[in-house]
């Protein structure tokens, strides 16, 4: 079997592959955005929970309730809907083989092609930044691992994402569709594409809620044109590997002109994020770097 960080085979044989990797195979019972684990009893009751209702590995049901707590601890998940997204969301089916061991650390993880899946602390925090709503359009921009999309898709029904390396969309594409295929119905909400994300996705657009999981030294004018009046974007920006984490909100004043207003959700704290690349005809070529500046 060919081990997930690989594309060799096609899109379908990476399907296979992370199928294949559970020990629990199916989901027993069907989602429900009611359904909601325990929170605040012990450890072992959301392992029970989670177990009768998702049929996951007690394993990393541990291992995610324990950072759980330390999200909490850290207040890095602001209210119970992120809560339940965090604690309802597989991580571990979004990490290389290599680093299933490691799931549930603090730190960053390589996933290939020179990019990472971002700490669960970061995700907790940005997703929290922007409090989606059920039914609330987001876009993400670098869906990378698949990760980031597969919590927005226990937050609301309607989730867009784009990855800019074709054979990472692929890949992620293909874990998606595994998952679903297993019982996660509710990553069908997720609809994905291979594109320079800089330009957004106009045709699905206006969103209430945007993301963006990759560094750049500007919030790019297209995100905030396709960004509804009174939405917000999540944005690290800042020069190369220094970015701080933005919270911009679109508002419209009295006499009709829109404004940004800017928060920075960790308080001035540099966090280092991969560059926000472009494309040139179908390759990758530089950073958005040095684009306008609004």
């Amino acid at each position: 079997m060919k081990r997930r960080d690989f594309i060799l085979g096609g899109t379908a044989a990476v399907a296979a592959a992370a199928l294949a990797r559970g020990a629990y195979a199916a989901v027993p019972k069907p989602y429900a955005w009611e359904a909601t684990p325990p929170t605040d009893g012990a450890k072992d009751a959301y392992i029970k929970w989670m177990q009768d209702n998702r049929g996951e590995d007690p394993k990393y049901l541990a291992q995610r309730w324990d950072r759980y707590q330390v999200l909490l601890a850290n207040k890095d998940l602001s209210d119970a809907r992120n809560k339940r997204a965090f604690l309802m969301t597989p991580r571990e089916e979004f990490v290389l083989e290599r680093n299933l061991g490691r799931a549930y650390e603090h730190a960053f993880l390589d996933i290939g092609y020179g990019v990472t899946i971002s700490g669960p602390h970061l995700v907790g925090r940005m997703t929290s930044a922007i409090d989606v709503k059920f039914g609330e359009k987001v876009l993400e921009i670098g869906t990378g691992s698949g990760y980031q999309s597969a919590y927005l898709a226990n937050l609301t029904d309607k989730v867009w994402t784009i990855e800019i390396i074709k054979p990472l969309a692929e890949r992620t594409r293909a874990t998606y569709d595994a998952l679903i295929a297993k019982g996660y119905t509710e990553f069908k909400s997720i609809t994905s594409k291979n594109a320079d994300g800089y330009y957004g996705w106009e045709e699905a657009g206006p969103f209430d809620k945007i993301i963006v999981t990759c560094g750049i030294d500007h919030i790019p004018p297209p995100l905030l044109k396709q960004l509804k009046t009174g939405g917000v974007i999540c944005i690290p920006v800042g020069p190369p590997g220094a970015q701080r984490v933005l919270k911009v909100t679109k508002e419209q004043a009295a006499d009709g002109s829109i404004t940004v207003a800017r928060t920075d959700i960790f308080n001035g704290k540099i966090v280092p994020f991969v560059p926000f690349t472009k494309l040139e005809g179908d390759a990758i070529s530089g950073t958005h770097n040095g684009g306008a500046k609004p």
